[in-house]
């Protein structure tokens, strides 16, 4: 894939519409509906700020939460999770986007910004069309959520074309949303030219260089709870890759793998098979594959749980692993040590439970304090980081848990190959 894309300081932006595709998913307080984390609001404000100092008028947009914007499809799903659909009224659902306006993130934008946030009441409707004619260089409006369309997820070119026609260019900014082939992130570029933000080109940047030209040693840490969530990661970093760290509920599969007994530790029984013949492709390329030597294992899954530390081949019936034990954390510390890159996505064990967030700090602590090009891969891997404390000595941490990963199996994103090339 050609990470190579021209990005929004290459073209001439003065005077010129421009549509931007933000990610403004952000958290928010489920009583209130208040916004509790602006992080990623505040990542899209210099590829904001650069275009507003440079004369553009700029349509932002995103979509917030998944809204189901037809009533009949929401009263089916509300049913299929148990609700009783006598209580399922157009009110109620009507409720539900209303929670899901663009309102709180126009609000805390224009704070940021510190000039006002033209709020759109709709998408493409009357409101927007004509909020868009009249906006001036150096202003900004954000549309309604992108999804109270259903033209959105499912790419519809009519609905792309009614986006595409407020504006005259396409900066795209959003990369947790470049793994999907939406019309805010693709289709519109079949009508407008499309190139990158700040923030997508620092992701394309960074990853694409661990990937493709890596300082070594490469070392790779994969974590979190399954194998069937990483299997294309694995095959494609077992060629890139001079060690492979596996840790989380998926090494369980791997210990199984090697013929020992996992108790009641997470198990895709599927994939052990697969991880048998990862094992022998790794030593087969020379890669340094590396699995827990000791685990922390408890009675049950629960913050509280009655644990002890025993040697990964000596798992005990009616036990499960929930964390990384301390001989493993100092074998994957001393691999991370002297690392040239190290890209890291998955945490180690339950970090959520204090008590069983030791492995995940542990790697955290030793990928920070490794002096290498580090990337943490979105998703669990970087709340831990940053809920441990150690984001600011990471190198890059990815906006986007999905893109991310499938950036790191090689696969092609929609979003990114609708740019424009450099």
């Amino acid at each position: 894939m050609n990470y190579n894309k021209k990005n929004v300081t290459q073209i001439d932006v003065k005077g010129k519409k421009v549509l931007l595709r933000c990610d403004f998913n952000v958290p928010r307080d489920k009583k209130t509906n208040e916004i509790t984390d602006d992080k990623r609001i505040r990542a899209a404000l210099p590829t904001i700020q650069y275009l507003l100092d440079n004369g553009a008028a700029v349509i932002a947009c995103s979509h917030l939460g998944k809204p189901e914007p037809n009533f009949e499809k929401w009263v089916k799903k509300q049913t299929e999770k148990g609700k009783d659909p006598a209580s399922l009224t157009e009110a109620k659902w009507q409720k539900t986007l209303d929670e899901l306006r663009m309102d709180g993130v126009a609000k805390r934008l224009s704070e940021l910004l510190g000039k006002p946030v033209i709020l759109a009441e709709d998408v493409v409707g009357p409101d927007a069309q004509a909020k868009a004619a009249a906006l001036q260089p150096g202003q900004i409006m954000l549309l309604q959520n992108t999804r109270f369309e259903k033209g959105e997820t499912k790419n519809d070119p009519a609905f792309a074309k009614k986006l595409a026609d407020m504006a005259e260019l396409f900066v795209s900014d959003a990369f947790g949303t470049v793994h999907r082939a939406h019309a805010t992130t693709a289709g519109v570029t079949a009508y407008l030219p499309g190139v990158s933000g700040f923030l997508i080109g620092k992701e394309l940047s960074i990853m694409g260089k661990a990937l493709d030209d890596p300082a070594r040693p490469f070392v790779a840490i994969l974590g979190g709870a399954k194998v069937s969530d990483k299997i294309g990661v694995i095959e494609n970093l077992l060629g890139k890759a001079d060690k492979i760290i596996i840790g989380g509920g998926m090494a369980y599969t791997f210990i199984k793998a090697q013929g020992h007994e996992v108790g009641d530790s997470l198990l895709e029984a599927d994939k052990v098979e697969f991880a048998q013949k990862m094992i022998a492709k790794a030593k087969a390329k020379g890669v340094e594959l590396l699995l827990p030597v000791d685990t922390v294992v408890a009675k049950e899954f629960a913050a509280d749980a009655e644990s002890k530390t025993v040697s990964s081949d000596a798992i005990p019936a009616g036990w499960q692993g929930l964390d990384i034990g301390e001989k493993t954390r100092e074998l994957f510390a001393a691999a991370v040590k002297g690392a040239g890159t190290v890209v890291w996505n998955g945490p180690m064990g339950v970090f959520e439970f204090d008590k069983f967030a030791e492995g995940t700090r542990a790697v955290a602590r030793a990928v920070a304090e490794s002096g290498a090009v580090s990337i943490i891969g979105g998703g669990d891997s970087a709340a831990a980081v940053e809920q441990l404390g150690f984001a600011d000595k990471i190198t890059h941490i990815s906006t986007g848990g999905g893109a991310s990963l499938e950036f790191l199996e090689g696969k092609e994103l929609p979003g990114v190959a609708a740019l424009q090339d450099a």
